[in-house]
């Protein structure tokens, strides 16, 4: 009999973590029947989106709160379509606040139904009752990181390590980045920084201006800068009109005109470091060896009570993988021009802090599951083992 899922995915990195586990689900069930709402890359694997994921991907107190009416309307709609399709399993995949509260809802009308959740809950970070919370309605979970098992076991789910997706995924060669530079008109010695200021409009928004000042100031010690612009496709708009005002003359990359990525893995190795909000996008940097900053700010409301709830005192993935500090990061009212140029011109002009920084981005790659089976078919094989 095949299985059959309906998977949510709420988000960009949790559309590419959809994907991946589509992916694998097919090479071991081929005839698997999978539904729910999911982005591009979803989609390309043969999702059917019940709506745009788009409509998800808001992040923050202060920004949930005027598209509150809409993500009710969208829980409304997906816990219908789960209770219609009746799904061997309900996968989840990050997105907790919307993806539990559809777990819930699908529990009240089908008691037995199975529910995975794909990306544990940062509980080793902040809000650790959440575990429990959680263990309420969700049965199975796969974690991305090595150390998080312990914690969902502990209230009561059962959980397996798949792995992150990033360390499977295809890098640039040399001369596809040759050939990215000189396309663009890019010198082989002029100094090349990525600039990334996030997948959401708030994080966009917030981060743009402070990005662009940014840049300004590194531009004034290597008048020679180049700044590359990687844009996700429902935001490409957006960047685009921002980074026109950025120094470095900005080359955007538009997902929307690169549906495989070459362009932008191009430009991830033809870059010389990266400027970036904080995110999956730290690992997607790690996996193609850019040394990074990390900047990130929200509204004052969400950083209250985020400062409160912390147990950590960082949020970039590479630092926590690695049990390092060896990527500066920026967060809140440190989110200020001047100490992040400061930070991205030792890593252009110090050799010994651009090796510091590579030796923790190859370990957290290799902690991630570099060199082992793709993530996306341990994740399917784990899904698959659960329902059986």
């Amino acid at each position: 009999m095949s299985p059959r899922l309906f998977l949510l995915a709420g988000e960009p990195s949790g559309d590419r973590l959809g994907a991946a586990l589509i992916a694998g689900l097919r090479a071991l069930a081929p005839r698997v029947e999978v539904a729910g709402v999911g982005g591009p890359a979803m989609e390309a694997e043969g999702l059917r989106s019940l709506f745009p994921m788009s409509d998800l991907s808001v992040m923050g107190l202060a920004e949930v709160l005027p598209r509150y009416p809409r993500l009710l309307r969208r829980l409304s709609q997906a816990a219908r379509s789960v209770a219609m399709m009746r799904p061997d399993a309900l996968v989840t995949i990050d997105s907790p606040d919307f993806s539990l509260r559809l777990a819930g809802r699908a529990r009240l009308t089908r008691p037995s139904l199975r529910t995975i959740h794909y990306v544990a809950p940062s509980v080793w970070a902040w809000r650790p009752g959440r575990a429990a919370r959680m263990a309420k309605v969700v049965d199975h979970v796969l974690a991305l990181l090595p150390f998080e098992p312990p914690y969902m076991e502990a209230a009561g789910m059962t959980c397996d390590f798949v792995g992150h997706p990033v360390v499977a995924e295809p890098q640039a060669t040399p001369a596809e980045a040759a050939a990215f530079r000189d396309g663009h008109g890019i010198a082989p010695d002029a100094p090349v920084v990525l600039a990334l200021p996030g997948s959401r409009e708030a994080e966009v928004s917030r981060l743009g201006e402070r990005f662009g000042e940014t840049l300004r100031l590194v531009q004034a010690a290597h008048p020679d800068l180049r700044v590359l612009v990687p844009a996700v496709a429902h935001l490409a708009d957006r960047v685009a009109a921002l980074a026109r005002g950025w120094p470095g003359r900005p080359v955007v990359i538009d997902a929307r005109a690169d549906p495989g990525g070459a362009a932008k893995r191009a430009a991830f190795r033809a870059a010389d470091a990266a400027l970036a909000a904080s995110g999956t996008v730290s690992l997607e940097l790690a996996a193609a060896g850019v040394p990074m900053v990390i900047g990130y700010d929200m509204a004052p409301l969400t950083w209250a009570v985020m400062r409160r709830l912390a147990r950590i005192d960082t949020v970039t993935l590479v630092n926590l993988v690695t049990q390092t500090r060896a990527v500066p990061e920026f967060l809140g009212p440190a989110c200020r021009p001047g100490p992040m140029a400061g930070a991205l011109l030792a890593l252009l002009d110090d050799p010994a802090a651009r090796a510091t920084q590579a030796h923790a981005l190859d370990r957290a790659m290799e902690r991630l599951g570099r060199g082992g089976e793709a993530p996306g078919l341990r994740a399917a094989r784990s899904v698959l083992a659960h329902l059986r």
